[in-house]
């Protein structure tokens, strides 16, 4: 197909985006420029999405400068764009420097910049900005709230975020949406008070969706309530019964508790339903080009010398006190395979392919598909101190900033 036009190119980059092509959407991108097509705003919105999804710095950077020479960065809307994309792809430095530059921001620049605090665990500097905001007289929206509220709920800022769930209808005429219904249940889910998100849930004025009883369902496994989680379970596959998340979930309960005959059964019921879990997946940008990991993976041109650094990184944060946490393995096997298992998982893969690819003390990014466990968080702290890097992990719920053996989440994920 000729495409001759900014509006066509533009019209292929979006489609990609919108179906989860992220990869393909820049490399169209780039032909665009080497066609020597003068991209638009909805261009650039639309590639800053694309490095966003894919959390690809380096990208990004490139894009932002092409953004300059084009005479953009001054348009809000890619401004914005900007803040998004610095934020997701982990330096959250630049998304502040970026919002900071702007002459006057709107409700979309505020929104992205409280959005992008909460991603990172800034749940106090998302209240000063909301603050901020209000005395400039911008009006928040719903979508402001949804950052705002998961601000507080991953820095558990429960009362805070009770209040400004209740201002909504109040003090700014904005009805709760079942989105914020969710994320206070996630906050008091988080916080350990599963039985006042139970009763959140039984009194909504709307009928909650996978989203609401999926928060609690989270919060069931990270504080081993095995009798509500089996209720919570139960709602939600009348929901979505073909749900590969619920039954992992449920299963993983079980397996913490050391019940391997129910989680047994739950991974025989995801066979009879045909249902496969999806598989974890770690990546990296190094040099622009993204690597990718799954765990145990040996397909990578260098992994001998992958496996060598991660065996000398194992071997150091055992002497400094490590102890492997093997509650995420869901299979009876023995205490020796799992400690195996949880060691080769794909995070760590990433991370010791980024030690061995980086300049010594630069920031170290990864990306995961799914939650960061337990084992490879407090594995990455350690790791941190020993190779005195910053590493920043991007996981399916928030950004982890790992320095000096300490995480930014202070371990409430």
């Amino acid at each position: 197909m000729s495409v001759s036009n900014v509006v066509s190119w533009t019209t292929m980059i979006m489609g990609y985006v919108d179906e989860g092509y992220d990869e393909e959407a820049l490399e169209v991108a780039f032909q665009m420029q080497r066609s020597g097509i003068e991209p638009n705003d909805y261009t650039f919105a639309s590639i800053l999405i694309a490095c966003s999804n894919i959390s690809v710095l380096e990208k990004g950077k490139q894009v932002h400068a092409l953004i300059i020479k084009a005479g953009f960065e001054s348009h809000i809307s890619v401004k914005s764009g900007l803040v998004t994309m610095y934020s997701k792809c982990g330096s959250i430095d630049d998304a502040q420097q970026t919002f900071v530059s702007l002459d006057k921001g709107d409700v979309v620049s505020w929104t992205a910049i409280i959005a992008a605090c909460a991603q990172h665990g800034l749940g106090t500097e998302a209240l000063k900005l909301f603050g901020q905001m209000q005395r400039q007289g911008v009006k928040p929206d719903h979508v402001t709230f949804i950052g705002l509220l998961s601000a507080c709920s991953n820095a558990g800022l429960v009362d805070e975020g009770w209040h400004y769930f209740n201002s909504m209808d109040k003090d700014y005429g904005i009805e709760p949406t079942v989105e914020h219904y969710a994320c206070i249940v996630d906050l008091f889910g988080r916080a350990g008070h599963l039985d006042e998100a139970e009763d959140f849930i039984n009194k909504m004025p709307l009928k909650p969706d996978a989203v609401v009883w999926g928060a609690l369902l989270g919060a069931c496994k990270v504080h081993g309530n095995i009798e509500l989680g089996k209720r919570v379970s139960e709602c939600l596959l009348e929901l979505e019964p073909q749900c590969v998340g619920t039954h992992i979930l449920l299963a993983n309960i079980y397996a913490a508790d050391g019940r391997w005959v129910d989680a047994g059964n739950v991974r025989q019921t995801m066979k009879d339903k045909g249902l496969r879990k999806q598989p974890g997946r770690s990546w990296i940008e190094v040099q622009n080009t993204v690597h990718t990991f799954v765990a145990d993976d040996k397909s990578h041109p260098q992994s001998r010398e992958i496996y060598a650094m991660l065996d000398r990184l194992l071997e150091q944060i055992e002497e400094a006190g490590f102890v492997p946490d093997t509650n995420c393995v869901l299979y009876d096997v023995e205490e020796e395979q799992k400690e195996y298992i949880v060691s080769h998982h794909s995070e760590k893969l990433a991370i010791a392919f980024g030690l061995i690819s980086t300049p010594p003390r630069t920031p170290i990014r990864i990306s995961k598909n799914l939650r960061i466990c337990a084992d490879c968080h407090t594995a990455t702290k350690l790791i941190s101190k020993i190779v005195e890097r910053e590493i920043v992990a991007r996981d399916a719920n928030r950004f982890h900033h790992f320095k000096s053996g300490l995480c930014s989440c202070g371990d409430y994920w």
